[in-house]
């Protein structure tokens, strides 16, 4: 299986033009048991169910974060 690329925010404001903040949800929606992360987005369930209330901040706020993580291998 294929490892997803890392989530990108400028390629998901390509994606999502005329959104302050796009989501890095690139619908490769599955759970990494060891990690907790979204193999896809590499958000934790918290983040992803948050996400649509969240204001621009925290969501830039999550897209840093995002680039910290480990992808799961």
């Amino acid at each position: 299986m294929t490892v997803p690329e890392r989530p990108n925010l400028k390629r998901a404001r390509m994606r999502q033009p005329g959104v302050a903040v796009p989501s890095p949800c690139v619908s490769v929606c599955r759970l990494d048991e060891r990690s907790n992360l979204c193999v896809g987005c590499l958000r934790t369930l918290e983040e992803i169910g948050a996400w649509s209330r969240m204001d621009d901040a925290d969501k830039l706020a999550v897209w840093a974060l995002l680039a910290t993580r480990e992808v799961p291998a």
